[in-house]
């Protein structure tokens, strides 16, 4: 019965809408009350995270120069990679997105071969900040060479000390080794670094080399530096002839058969006494005698010595002559008397 009822209902409506050209909606009956349909929930819209941190790095040297080119490498506090680069044409270069932290900063190669790398360093993080770093990579060091030579001769000398430095500061002592040279680092500040050297010791047996040297050295660059020292003044070795002696002059016992000259500057004879007597039967016995053995004068002290050669020389010249004239008088004598007749040891006849 109300399913009846509702059709006609409809059916109603229906012709009223044929006739006047209107449609009008109406709400139809139904047996069960309609039940909402449920609607899909609506996703909120992200916001962005306002914790989110970053890194920014300028790389420069100690000169105040942009280094492009160094790479860097960022861990987290577990040791986990995070961000690595390469800084750009400005010496920049930025880690984003970093959540709030604490952060191991590595460089891993300075970009120049005139730069050495920084050490690791950590980083701390704060929510929504950007921390900014400023990284100065030092120059790398200078290799010098030191050399002491003679100033004369060029030979590499042993012991010289030097100092070694830059303004007012001593940055490098060094001494020479048995070869003669030493070798060390320099620090530079700069492209061309001004130093000095001063020696300090200077080898045995050489004076100390005063004047103080300038030279110039760059980043990783050799530079030999030389000091010359002049030897101290020694005593000049003796003549080996002239060294004086503990053993005695031999006194001569013979006169010479040289001309020797006399206080007056004359030049008086010497002979050479024969150890043997005459052998000519003409000759006196006495006579050869006295010629082979010379007398000493009575009173007269012996001398020896340089100071008594003239005097031996003058008397052994007037025994000769003596001799001569006796010698030369007996043969005259036994020419004129008969060679019987005896004589005696004074020359006369009996």
């Amino acid at each position: 019965m109300h399913a009846r009822t509702v059709r006609g209902a409809v059916r109603s409506a229906a012709v009223a809408a044929a006739v006047t050209g209107t449609l009008t909606w109406a709400p139809a009956a139904t047996a069960q009350p309609s039940e909402p349909t449920p609607s899909a929930p609506v996703a909120p819209a992200e916001e962005p995270a306002t914790d989110a941190a970053s890194i920014t790095i300028t790389k420069k040297d100690t000169a105040g120069d942009i280094l492009p080119g160094a790479a860097f490498l960022l861990l987290n506090s577990a040791g986990q990679e995070v961000g690595r680069g390469k800084t750009d044409a400005q010496g920049t270069l930025t880690f984003p997105d970093l959540p709030p932290g604490v952060y191991r900063l590595k460089e891993t190669a300075s970009g120049s071969p005139l730069h050495e790398v920084v050490a690791d360093q950590d980083v701390i993080v704060t929510p929504g900040a950007i921390t900014r770093l400023t990284i100065t990579d030092p120059f790398k060091a200078a290799k010098v060479l030191l050399q002491a030579k003679d100033d004369k001769t060029g030979k590499l000398l042993t012991g010289a000390t030097v100092n070694i430095g830059s303004g007012d500061k001593t940055l490098l002592t060094l001494t020479t080794g048995a070869k003669g040279t030493a070798s060390g680092e320099l620090p530079v500040s700069s492209r061309k670094t001004e130093f000095w050297v001063k020696q300090i010791k200077a080898p045995a047996g050489y004076h100390l080399y005063k004047p103080v040297k300038t030279f110039a050295a760059g980043p990783g660059a050799p530079v030999t530096v030389t000091v010359t020292n002049a030897e101290t003044a020694t005593t000049p070795k003796p003549d080996p002839s002239g060294k004086p002696t503990d053993k005695p002059t031999p006194t001569p016992s013979t006169p010479e058969d040289k001309p020797t000259h006399d206080s007056s500057g004359g030049t008086s004879p010497s002979s050479t006494r024969s150890a043997t007597p005459s052998t000519d039967p003409s000759l006196p016995a006495t006579a050869a005698t006295e010629e082979a053995t010379p007398k000493t004068p009575d009173g007269s002290l012996a001398h020896t010595g340089a100071d008594a050669t003239p005097w031996l020389l003058g008397a052994g010249g007037l025994l000769v002559a003596a001799g001569s004239s006796a010698l030369i008088a007996a043969r005259r004598r036994s020419c004129r008397k008969p060679a019987n007749i005896a004589q005696d040891d004074s020359g006369e006849t009996s």
